[in-house]
């Protein structure tokens, strides 16, 4: 639990769970993993029991001790909808989310259908009006829930889903579509292959229009849609590389809906700016000095390798150093591993920091 984070797009994190289990690829290489088992077995510390799911109740209230408005990154080392979370805890953190008003929560996770399932059931919603009754003393009350300002859903909390390439969009979008929430986002991070927010089903899922219905009276009614996307490459040891061009599409598709885009990272690898060839000439004939002169330029200017749109990461020989370039003098699929801080988090030389806008 932190009151400031080095996640891009919050502010704090609240961790009143940590812990978790693979659901997928993209939890190959999870950070949060990495981080908790490095302390498995030190007496006393945080994470002597590794990254094993674990419930923090002490860390309920907590956002409610912050006073000045932030946004909360909910569980940033754990998921909530995890199955071993009872849903009388999961009823609690949505409680004191209820009573944060101040803040907006961010909760984001993998276990899309139990999420759908929770917050759609009136049952648990009347759990989330009742657990006030568990958390103490605090600096505010939850409303009873025939209170006209008790509402859901919740209108500070945003809901996510992970989208780490076509197959999990397909699955987890329509998902969070059918999931009460005032805002839903995605993250596709680490972006695995492209997406298309078409989803199987025909429907844009950026377009409420596409997902909307005729009502009985014969109007149309505009449907749920996503209103963000964040995008970021793969960051540690054995990060994957993400295509160049997977990014600028799902850039170019949030542009042209309007909904707000959010480029967290390249990660580990990112574009190389400038590729070039080594004059096979120089390769058969040249001196030792002229080819290793001949690299050393190239590589200085970014060559490297390349990685092919769906997704194959091709190495060339070192006498050649990276794919031809194009009319530009440059590659837009060649990447190299730079390393996270100096692969930046520019895509094409601009930052994308936009936000879902909503109501005060």
């Amino acid at each position: 639990m932190s009151d400031n984070t080095k996640i891009e797009w919050s502010d704090a994190t609240w961790n009143p769970v940590t812990g978790c289990t693979e659901v997928s690829p993209g939890c190959d290489h999870c950070y949060a993993k990495t981080f908790a088992e490095r302390w498995r077995g030190t007496p006393g510390h945080h994470f002597e029991n590794g990254f094993d799911l674990t419930l923090r109740p002490e860390r309920l209230g907590q956002p409610l001790k912050w006073k000045k408005p932030r946004r909360i990154f909910v569980n940033s080392m754990s998921d909530l909808f995890h199955e071993g979370v009872p849903d009388e805890f999961i009823a609690q953190v949505f409680a004191v989310m209820a009573m944060a008003k101040r803040h907006t929560f961010q909760v984001l996770t993998k276990r899309h259908g139990r999420m759908r399932a929770l917050l759609s059931d009136p049952e648990f919603q009347g759990m989330v009006g009742g657990a006030r009754y568990d958390l103490g003393d605090t600096d505010t009350t939850i409303p009873e829930p025939e209170d006209p300002s008790w509402c859901w859903p919740l209108p500070n909390v945003w809901l996510g889903v992970s989208v780490e390439d076509q197959h999990w969009a397909d699955i987890r979008i329509p998902a969070l579509l059918a999931t009460p929430a005032a805002v839903r986002f995605l993250s596709c991070e680490p972006l695995l292959g492209p997406v298309d927010l078409t989803m199987s089903n025909g429907l844009n899922a950026l377009d409420p229009a596409e997902t909307g219905h005729e009502n009985r009276w014969g109007h149309w009614v505009n449907g749920p849609s996503i209103d963000w996307v964040i995008v970021g490459g793969e960051s540690g040891p054995g990060a994957r590389p993400m295509h160049p061009d997977w990014a600028r599409s799902l850039r170019d598709q949030c542009t042209a809906a309007g909904t707000p885009f959010h480029f967290k990272q390249w990660g580990e690898w990112g574009p190389a700016p400038w590729s070039v060839r080594v004059d096979p000439a120089i390769v058969r004939n040249g001196s030792r000095e002229e080819l290793q002169a001949a690299k050393a330029e190239a590589e200085a200017r970014g060559a490297t390798h390349y990685l092919q749109p769906w997704g194959h990461l091709y190495e060339p020989p070192h006498s050649t150093w990276s794919s031809e370039r194009d009319p530009e003098g440059a590659y837009p699929g060649a990447i190299r591993r730079w390393g996270k801080k100096a692969a930046g988090r520019l895509l094409d030389g601009l930052a994308w920091d936009q936000y879902p806008a909503v109501s005060s």
